[in-house]
């Protein structure tokens, strides 16, 4: 998530928020040694002086220099401040030592962590893509030291599960990590024996290799399972070296992995945790909820299952309408309200989704500011190179029909089953149709169209709130 998508509250060194370890301001007068971490459990090693007020930019010169990055794709960076708790992009003018002492405010404000858990969270300072820098200027880099970085933190978020792919995609995306790391002249029994030694889950994704089910049908299919992946993952890498013919450069590689991550929608999202109300199933299953990552980027909004790791609901900025609200009582929630263009028994209506989340605040700004963004490239080469997605990469539901307006409804996939596919069915919204009737009333009430965010001005009439609806 952006720092500037929030107000960070004021530099609380003297409260109880001052970190333990954080050094005096003695010590802070001296030269003090700083790890930038990277993707791919490396580290870049320096030495500050002035740390207490060293910036965001005064870091970045000595890390573009350490890395030996060209002042062209310097941009494609920047610096995170990250825990297992929270993550934040942060500006040039942002001064991380400060930052750190008001890391547990930032955790109060914007998690659920328990008071001992952000009591123990330490953060730690990243070095990785900058979440606005467009992928049609990501395809035009060919340093190898670049393209590297790019493919470290693309990799870790296949393998974990953060981007959702199908099997075609991993199965290929393993290949192509296989081939970066020992070549593409392994024979059967080379290939069998490097991926026995490296396992599985250094080429999959974590839940693939691992595999799902209750402990009996683990113990009866894991060897057949596995057996099935590798032989999937063999086949991937035979094709890379046959299309090959010689051994191809290492940057042939990194592009082919890169591209094939930016058919992805969600590519290069900052993500954010929250929660969505499960569909009632009945009376004793009313309120229960799932854990969700909202991935926001420059394309758009996609909220995705954290457990069974697919697409839940995935909505270009000119498909959807959007504001937070705050919590009204003790024990409410604040919320993200998306909302977007749907169906009910045929008949055309605005449906609701709720996204419950103490960083519905960030994501709304977010969201906003990378509208801004977009509207400001509209009609350029680059908006156009990054707006145009074929069927076969889109979420389903997308059609060049514009008759729902805000783009109209989505096609779907050919394949009904991709991780990539939005599942509507799995999702519990609340429908508006355009003459009012059926609506319930939400907090905060709104006096005319229930959301003024919107992209673009939508086609379709405006969702009346009055004093007659029921109570939501």
């Amino acid at each position: 998530m952006e720092g500037d998508d929030c107000s960070f509250p004021p530099d609380s060194s003297d409260d109880h928020s001052q970190r333990g370890s954080v050094a005096s301001s003695a010590t802070l007068s001296r030269a003090q040694d700083v790890l930038i971490y990277l993707f791919g459990e490396s580290a870049v090693h320096l030495s500050v002086e002035g740390l207490g007020s060293v910036s965001v930019q005064e870091l970045g010169r000595s890390v573009h220099e350490a890395l030996n990055i060209p002042e062209s794709a310097q941009d494609a960076f920047a610096f995170w401040l990250c825990s297992p708790l929270l993550d934040l992009q942060l500006k040039a003018r942002h001064q991380p030592y400060k930052l750190c002492r008001q890391w547990q405010d930032l955790l109060y404000r914007f998690t659920e962590a328990s008071e001992e858990d952000i009591s123990q969270d330490e953060p730690y300072l990243q070095f990785r893509r900058n979440v606005f820098y467009p992928k049609s200027k990501e395809l035009q880099i060919d340093d190898e030291a670049v393209l590297r970085l790019l493919y470290e933190e693309a990799r870790s978020n296949i393998l974990t599960g953060r981007y959702p792919c199908d099997p075609e995609h991993w199965a290929g995306l393993g290949a192509l990590s296989l081939a970066l790391d020992e070549g593409t002249g392994l024979d059967s029994q080379q290939f069998t024996t490097t991926i026995r030694e490296k396992k599985l889950s250094s080429f999959l994704p974590a839940h693939v290799a691992m595999g799902s089910g209750g402990l009996l049908s683990t113990l009866r299919g894991k060897s057949s399972r596995q057996a099935g992946l590798e032989q999937n993952l063999l086949e991937a890498y035979r094709k890379i070296s046959t299309s090959a013919g010689n051994s191809p450069e290492p940057t042939q590689l990194l592009h082919q992995y890169l591209n094939t991550c930016h058919t992805l929608p969600y590519y290069g999202c900052a993500f954010f945790l929250g929660e969505i109300d499960k569909p009632a199933q009945g009376i004793l299953q009313r309120g229960k909820r799932k854990a969700v990552n909202v991935g926001i980027c420059l394309e758009g909004v996609y909220v995705m299952d954290v457990k069974e790791k697919h697409v839940l609901l995935g909505l270009r900025f000119h498909e959807l309408s959007w504001d937070h609200s705050y919590p009204e009582e003790e024990g409410d929630s604040h919320i993200l309200w998306l909302e977007f263009d749907g169906e009910e028994d045929g008949t055309p209506v605005n449906k609701l989704l709720k996204i419950y989340s103490k960083q519905a605040e960030l994501m709304s700004g977010f969201i906003e500011f990378c509208v801004e963004l977009k509207s400001a490239s509209e009609g350029g080469a680059a908006a156009e190179m990054d707006g145009e997605v074929s069927l076969s990469q889109q979420p389903a539901g997308q059609e060049g029909s514009n008759k729902n307006g805000r783009g109209g409804r989505r096609g779907m996939l050919h394949r009904q089953n991709s991780v990539v596919c939005s599942r509507f069915h799995s999702l519990n919204t609340i429908s508006y149709v355009d003459n009012g009737k059926e609506i319930k009333r939400l907090k905060p009430k709104r006096a005319a169209s229930f959301f003024t965010r919107q992209a673009s001005a939508p086609s379709y009439s405006a969702v009346q709130v009055t004093e007659s609806l029921e109570q939501g």
